[in-house]
């Protein structure tokens, strides 16, 4: 019975003698400049690094990169210089993931009929469409969708909630990863 213990034990003593430590990259400034995360593939001894940050051509990295939403004035569905500037990263970056579609929603805040809200809505989703097909992006690749005032990000009965709600929001459809 000693036998079986003691073989054991340095079995496991032996397999982690072999473990490898992951490692630093010397570039890093310790302040989250890489990931530098490593995993070890059973049996071969390689590493491999995951890449830090989102995936490339994923929904997540459009949100965190280029921007997934603009916002419209008080029963507006015009865009600002600055809802433009945000539409055209998200056309470069359509252009660049050619198979990704995509799905325009159109918001409103909660003032407002639900009959009204949901054709201002229409128009918001629309106006962000007509823009990105101006900026070269095939139609086809492109749904709208009005929520009206039925899905706010921000409660509340102010101007910081309602300029919130109304916006307008491109989501991933397909096409890419996360």
């Amino acid at each position: 019975m000693r036998f079986k213990f003691l073989g054991l034990f340095a079995a496991l003593a032996l397999l982690t003698a072999c473990e490898t430590a992951p490692e630093e990259s010397a570039s890093g400034s310790g302040t989250g400049g890489s990931s530098g995360s490593t995993s070890t593939s059973s049996g071969s001894g390689s590493t491999t690094t995951a890449p830090a940050g989102p995936v490339a051509g994923s929904a997540e990295e459009f949100k965190i990169n280029v921007g997934d939403r603009i916002f419209f004035g008080l029963n507006k569905h015009n865009l600002s210089g600055e809802a433009r500037a945000t539409l055209e990263g998200q056309a470069a970056w359509l252009k660049n993931f050619s198979g990704v579609t995509i799905a325009v929603e159109g918001h409103c805040d909660e003032r407002g009929t639900r009959e009204y809200n949901l054709a201002l809505g229409d128009r918001r989703a629309n106006s962000v469409k007509d823009y990105l097909i101006a900026l070269g992006i095939n139609p086809g690749r492109i749904k709208t969708i009005s929520y009206g005032k039925e899905r706010p990000v921000a409660l509340g009965s102010n101007d910081a909630a309602w300029s919130q709600n109304r916006r307008g929001v491109t989501k991933i459809t397909g096409g890419a990863s996360g």
